[in-house]
Protein backbone atom coordinates (compact mmCIF):
# COMPACT_ATOMS: atom_id res chain seq x y z
CA UNK A 1 0.00 0.00 0.00
CA UNK A 2 0.96 3.51 -0.20
CA UNK A 3 -0.73 6.75 1.04
CA UNK A 4 -3.22 6.66 -1.86
CA UNK A 5 -4.48 3.49 -1.58
CA UNK A 6 -7.44 3.79 1.27
CA UNK A 7 -9.43 1.57 -0.86
CA UNK A 8 -6.61 -1.20 -0.63
CA UNK A 9 -6.59 -0.55 3.46
CA UNK A 10 -10.24 -1.25 3.35
CA UNK A 11 -10.34 -4.43 2.07
CA UNK A 12 -7.05 -5.30 3.52
CA UNK A 13 -9.53 -4.87 6.95
CA UNK A 14 -12.53 -6.64 5.70
CA UNK A 15 -10.45 -9.85 5.33
CA UNK A 16 -8.89 -12.01 8.28
CA UNK A 17 -7.49 -10.40 11.07
CA UNK A 18 -3.37 -11.19 11.00
CA UNK A 19 -2.96 -10.01 7.65
CA UNK A 20 -5.17 -6.60 8.36
CA UNK A 21 -3.19 -6.82 11.52
CA UNK A 22 0.55 -6.74 9.67
CA UNK A 23 -0.73 -4.09 7.09
CA UNK A 24 -1.66 -1.61 9.74
CA UNK A 25 2.06 -1.43 10.65
CA UNK A 26 2.85 1.61 9.50
CA UNK A 27 -0.06 3.35 8.69
CA UNK A 28 -1.25 6.38 10.35
CA UNK A 29 -3.82 7.31 12.91
CA UNK A 30 -4.62 11.13 13.50
CA UNK A 31 -6.65 12.39 16.42
CA UNK A 32 -7.14 15.41 17.64
CA UNK A 33 -4.30 17.06 16.04
CA UNK A 34 -1.68 14.61 16.62
CA UNK A 35 -0.84 11.70 13.90
CA UNK A 36 1.01 8.58 15.09
CA UNK A 37 2.65 6.11 12.89
CA UNK A 38 1.68 2.44 13.66
CA UNK A 39 4.89 0.53 14.93
CA UNK A 40 3.25 -2.45 17.20
CA UNK A 41 -0.24 -4.29 16.53
CA UNK A 42 -1.78 -7.38 18.46
CA UNK A 43 -4.45 -9.50 16.74
CA UNK A 44 -7.93 -10.45 18.26
CA UNK A 45 -9.97 -13.51 16.71
CA UNK A 46 -12.90 -13.27 18.31
CA UNK A 47 -15.55 -16.11 18.84
CA UNK A 48 -13.03 -18.85 16.85
CA UNK A 49 -11.20 -20.09 19.51
CA UNK A 50 -9.34 -17.33 20.68
CA UNK A 51 -9.76 -17.04 24.36
CA UNK A 52 -7.96 -13.72 24.83
CA UNK A 53 -10.35 -11.81 22.78
CA UNK A 54 -12.63 -9.65 24.03
CA UNK A 55 -15.56 -10.93 22.11
CA UNK A 56 -14.59 -14.84 22.99
CA UNK A 57 -18.17 -15.45 24.85
CA UNK A 58 -20.41 -13.14 22.67
CA UNK A 59 -21.80 -10.29 21.69
CA UNK A 60 -22.29 -7.80 24.54
CA UNK A 61 -22.50 -4.07 24.85
CA UNK A 62 -19.55 -3.56 25.33
CA UNK A 63 -18.22 -5.21 22.42
CA UNK A 64 -20.52 -5.29 20.06
CA UNK A 65 -19.22 -2.85 17.48
CA UNK A 66 -16.33 -5.89 16.97
CA UNK A 67 -18.39 -7.57 15.12
CA UNK A 68 -18.45 -5.21 12.33
CA UNK A 69 -18.17 -3.45 10.11
CA UNK A 70 -14.44 -3.37 9.22
CA UNK A 71 -12.76 -0.36 9.56
CA UNK A 72 -14.69 1.08 12.72
CA UNK A 73 -13.20 1.56 16.28
CA UNK A 74 -13.33 -0.51 19.23
CA UNK A 75 -12.23 1.09 22.30
CA UNK A 76 -12.69 0.06 25.72
CA UNK A 77 -11.33 1.16 29.66
CA UNK A 78 -9.20 -1.00 31.15
CA UNK A 79 -7.46 -1.00 34.40
CA UNK A 80 -10.33 1.73 35.61
CA UNK A 81 -7.92 4.18 34.22
CA UNK A 82 -7.03 3.91 30.89
CA UNK A 83 -8.43 3.55 26.88
CA UNK A 84 -7.12 1.72 24.10
CA UNK A 85 -8.13 1.30 20.61
CA UNK A 86 -8.50 -1.15 18.40
CA UNK A 87 -9.03 -1.40 14.66
CA UNK A 88 -12.41 -3.62 13.50
CA UNK A 89 -11.53 -6.50 10.92
CA UNK A 90 -12.95 -9.17 9.16
CA UNK A 91 -16.59 -9.37 7.65
CA UNK A 92 -19.83 -8.34 9.38
CA UNK A 93 -20.95 -10.82 11.95
CA UNK A 94 -17.64 -12.17 12.13
CA UNK A 95 -16.24 -10.18 15.86
CA UNK A 96 -12.29 -9.85 15.38
CA UNK A 97 -10.26 -6.49 15.73
CA UNK A 98 -6.50 -5.27 15.94
CA UNK A 99 -4.93 -3.45 19.58
CA UNK A 100 -3.06 -0.71 18.21
CA UNK A 101 0.10 -1.25 20.71
CA UNK A 102 2.62 1.71 20.01
CA UNK A 103 3.47 4.48 17.47
CA UNK A 104 5.53 7.17 16.64
CA UNK A 105 4.38 10.83 16.78
CA UNK A 106 4.97 12.15 13.36
CA UNK A 107 2.85 14.65 13.71
CA UNK A 108 1.72 17.22 16.56
CA UNK A 109 4.60 16.62 18.75
CA UNK A 110 4.22 19.88 21.22
CA UNK A 111 0.24 18.73 21.52
CA UNK A 112 1.06 15.08 22.64
CA UNK A 113 3.93 16.28 24.96
CA UNK A 114 1.54 18.64 26.49
CA UNK A 115 -1.06 15.43 27.26
CA UNK A 116 1.76 13.51 28.50
CA UNK A 117 3.49 15.81 30.65
CA UNK A 118 5.21 13.17 32.73
CA UNK A 119 7.19 11.61 29.62
CA UNK A 120 10.93 12.56 28.96
CA UNK A 121 11.69 10.87 25.83
CA UNK A 122 9.44 11.21 22.49
CA UNK A 123 9.85 7.65 21.66
CA UNK A 124 7.82 7.12 24.55
CA UNK A 125 4.79 9.02 23.66
CA UNK A 126 2.36 6.29 22.08
CA UNK A 127 4.71 3.53 23.67
CA UNK A 128 1.90 1.36 24.95
CA UNK A 129 -1.99 1.57 24.05
CA UNK A 130 -2.74 3.09 27.04
CA UNK A 131 -0.53 5.64 26.30
CA UNK A 132 -0.86 5.66 22.13
CA UNK A 133 -4.30 6.83 23.01
CA UNK A 134 -3.78 9.67 25.77
CA UNK A 135 -1.32 11.02 22.80
CA UNK A 136 -4.12 11.42 20.43
CA UNK A 137 -6.83 12.28 22.88
CA UNK A 138 -9.29 9.24 22.51
CA UNK A 139 -11.57 7.60 24.58
CA UNK A 140 -15.20 6.65 24.79
CA UNK A 141 -16.16 8.91 22.67
CA UNK A 142 -14.50 7.10 19.42
CA UNK A 143 -15.82 4.00 20.32
CA UNK A 144 -17.76 3.14 16.88
CA UNK A 145 -16.21 5.49 14.67
CA UNK A 146 -15.54 4.96 11.01
CA UNK A 147 -11.72 5.42 11.14
CA UNK A 148 -11.42 5.53 7.13
CA UNK A 149 -13.64 8.67 6.92
CA UNK A 150 -13.37 11.68 7.53
CA UNK A 151 -14.08 12.50 11.50
CA UNK A 152 -12.02 13.56 14.43
CA UNK A 153 -10.10 10.43 14.12
CA UNK A 154 -8.95 8.87 10.88
CA UNK A 155 -6.44 6.22 10.06
CA UNK A 156 -4.85 6.48 6.92
CA UNK A 157 -2.31 3.74 4.96
CA UNK A 158 1.81 4.13 5.32
CA UNK A 159 3.40 6.95 3.11
CA UNK A 160 5.83 4.16 2.35
CA UNK A 161 5.02 0.40 1.86
CA UNK A 162 6.88 -1.51 4.90
CA UNK A 163 8.46 -4.53 3.51
CA UNK A 164 7.87 -8.41 5.02
CA UNK A 165 11.57 -8.46 6.46
CA UNK A 166 10.68 -5.46 8.69
CA UNK A 167 7.77 -6.85 10.09
CA UNK A 168 8.61 -9.04 13.27
CA UNK A 169 6.04 -11.72 15.89
CA UNK A 170 6.03 -12.75 18.66
CA UNK A 171 3.37 -13.23 21.96
CA UNK A 172 0.61 -11.21 22.89
CA UNK A 173 1.38 -9.15 25.52
CA UNK A 174 -0.28 -9.75 29.23
CA UNK A 175 -3.28 -11.76 28.34
CA UNK A 176 -4.71 -14.23 30.36
CA UNK A 177 -5.57 -17.23 27.49
CA UNK A 178 -3.60 -18.40 24.30
CA UNK A 179 -0.37 -16.64 25.56
CA UNK A 180 1.97 -17.61 23.03
CA UNK A 181 0.29 -17.41 20.00
CA UNK A 182 2.30 -15.16 17.82
CA UNK A 183 -0.20 -12.45 17.02
CA UNK A 184 1.96 -9.53 18.05
CA UNK A 185 3.82 -8.16 15.11
CA UNK A 186 6.05 -5.20 15.33
CA UNK A 187 8.46 -3.09 13.25
CA UNK A 188 11.94 -4.43 14.06
CA UNK A 189 14.18 -2.19 15.92
CA UNK A 190 11.54 0.39 16.60
CA UNK A 191 12.16 2.26 19.59
CA UNK A 192 8.57 3.14 20.03
CA UNK A 193 7.64 -0.90 20.71
CA UNK A 194 6.97 -1.79 23.93
CA UNK A 195 8.00 -4.29 26.14
CA UNK A 196 7.20 -8.08 26.05
CA UNK A 197 5.55 -9.06 29.57
CA UNK A 198 3.64 -12.34 29.74
CA UNK A 199 1.11 -12.70 32.23
CA UNK A 200 1.50 -14.01 35.26
CA UNK A 201 -1.67 -15.41 37.18
CA UNK A 202 -2.19 -13.90 40.68
CA UNK A 203 -1.21 -16.40 43.74
CA UNK A 204 -4.25 -16.42 46.18
CA UNK A 205 -2.86 -16.80 49.54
Amino acid sequence: MTGTDLATLSDLLAGPVVPAARGLLGCRLTGNGVTVRITEVEAYAGTAGDPASHAHRGRTARNAVMFGPAGHAYVYFTYGMHWCVNVVTGPDGEASAVLLRAGEVVEGLDLARARRPAVRRDVDLARGPARLCAALGIDRSVYGADLLGEGPVRLRPPAAAVSEAAVTAGPRVGVTGAHDVPWRFWLAGDPTVSAYRRHVPRVRR
